[in-house]
């Protein structure tokens, strides 16, 4: 063991260098007296932001450091305020300052006000020191092209593979030594960190999707540092650990179950509230939409390009599946699609594509900073995106082309990576929150995970969409509540319906 004191930042005093990292794995692991403080200023209404320097190699503090983005929403509900709360809003590499910014409010609510909301933007993502893969937006369009899609012929998939093998080239040769340390073990000694230096002595935390995973990580490489911790949209740390193809695998397997009730959904609605309705049975009519399209392109006369391609419509199912709000909007494009027009897909892709492509550098090198050396490369597509499309039609070739193509070419291993065990005991039992269709963190996950944790809670969620709060349920948030306020987990076997239905025109409202 040595003894590290870095004078200017926040950083770990006793460090067990092992491999794997001893001290991830419930060692002891002391922090050293900080040094420094937060410094917030005002950034919006009830909004203060602040940056902080961190190792940029926790086993070795001396080699650097990088730049932390932080905000919080503060904390405005009667009652006296009890501490910080915690959030990773997901992605992985998704903002959360950015995240804060927006809702804010409504993530105060969650825990009754009582809490300020803080949240960073993790080491390699947004504003914080990121990965780069591209010199600028403008490198980046000309990299992927207009027409960028997901590759549903032979041909596309073998252009794809050369495009992903050169991306994950472009980021090794701009982010460097980056890459080796944004694993989430070193994102989860950040959080422990930023819990310090806000004064907390123990961590209250809500975390969604790759959220959880952090959560995950964080509980049981400190589990008596633990408060309260929600984890909501539960990703498998297992599958997660073991490959990007395992973790694609372990998280989609209700996606194409949560599609065929989108269309259940509608045909019970009715033409008046889904436009898809009417026209005999929707699951038929949808089917036949697919089936044509998997043939060639249809029509978009009124978009950019002007035909819609199977790919596109990939995109579109992938953008729309996890958010119940929009299946209605969704609904009505596919409706004009299954009449030959795709402009409205069309230009929804067109929308989305810029999006997908800067996601596309924080999350596929935190996806990749979190495996093991790949076993194949990007060339075994046949195989591996075959068996994902095999588990699901609409989100398999998505999530293979997208994050298991360039991590299959990623040239970078992370130095240290946490890989279990993933059964700590937590004084405060931690609650899972499982949406039983869920679209892109199936609700075996939330079981699982449950089940595995030394103490756990699962609630689940009898509703539709990614991570609970895009189908409201008040019982969900009362449960919420109580246990961030109190450290009270919901009765064993809880079940929370949604406040509405999807296609309810008061879909959302309370």
């Amino acid at each position: 063991m040595i003894l590290v004191r870095l004078v200017g930042i926040c950083t770990a005093a006793v460090l067990w260098l092992g491999s794997g990292g001893a001290a991830a794995r419930g060692l002891p692991h002391r922090p050293a007296a900080t040094s420094v403080r937060i410094v917030w200023s005002p950034c919006g209404r009830r909004l203060q932001c602040a940056r902080v320097r961190v190792p940029l190699d926790w086993v070795h503090p001396s080699a650097g450091t990088i730049s932390l983005a932080l905000i919080r929403y503060l904390a405005d509900g009667p009652g006296r305020r009890i501490g910080s709360m915690f959030f990773n809003p997901g992605g992985p590499g998704a903002s959360g300052v950015e995240a804060v910014r927006g809702d804010g409010a409504a993530l105060a609510l969650l825990g009754r006000g009582r809490f300020d909301v803080v949240s960073w933007d993790p080491r390699g993502t947004g504003a914080s020191t990121r990965v780069r893969c591209f010199s600028s937006a403008a490198a980046q369009s000309r990299f992927w092209d207009v027409n960028w899609s997901i590759p549903t012929t032979r041909g596309q998939s073998l252009r794809y593979v050369v495009k992903a093998t050169a991306f994950a080239r472009r980021c090794a040769a701009l982010s460097g030594s980056l890459l080796a340390h944004i694993a989430t073990e070193d994102t989860a000694r950040d959080l422990d960190c930023l819990r310090r230096l806000v004064g907390d002595r123990q961590l209250t935390y809500l975390g969604w999707s790759y959220g959880t995973f952090l959560g995950q990580t964080y509980a049981n490489m400190f589990p008596r540092r633990v408060r309260a911790m929600v984890l909501d949209g539960a990703v498998d740390p297992v599958a997660f650990t073991t490959s990007v193809a395992a973790s694609i695998a372990g998280n989609i397997g209700d996606t194409d179950r949560v599609f065929a009730e989108l269309q259940a959904l509608c045909q019970r609605a009715g033409s008046a509230r889904c436009a898809l309705a009417g026209h005999g049975p929707v699951s038929v009519r949808v089917k036949g939409l697919l089936s044509r399209l998997r043939h060639g392109p249809i029509p978009a006369p009124s978009a950019t390009p002007s035909r819609l391609t199977y790919g596109d419509l990939l995109l579109d199912l992938y953008a729309a599946m996890g958010n119940p709000a929009a299946w209605p909007a969704l609904a009505a494009n596919l409706e004009r699609a299954a009449r030959g027009d795709g402009s409205p897909l069309e230009a929804e892709a067109g929308h989305a594509r810029p999006g997908f492509q800067s996601a596309l550098v924080s999350a596929t090198a935190l996806q990749c900073a979190d495996k093991p050396a790949p076993r194949v490369g990007p060339s075994a597509w046949p195989q591996v995106i075959g068996r994902l499309t095999r588990i699901s039609r609409t989100s398999g070739p998505v999530n293979g082309w997208w994050l298991w193509a360039p991590c299959a070419a990623w040239p970078a291993r992370s130095a240290e990576r946490y890989t279990g065990p993933w059964n700590a005991h937590t004084t405060t039992p931690i609650l899972v929150v499982g949406t039983r269709f869920d679209p892109n963190t199936q609700f075996a996950n939330a079981q699982r995970v449950a089940r595995r944790l030394g103490n756990a809670a699962l609630l689940t969620h009898d509703g539709y969409g990614h991570v609970s709060v895009s189908d409201p349920s008040a019982c969900v948030s009362r449960a919420t509540g109580t246990y961030l306020v109190e450290k009270i987990a919901p009765p064993k076997g809880t079940v929370c319906t949604s406040d509405r239905q999807p296609f309810d025109p008061q879909f959302g409202q309370p």
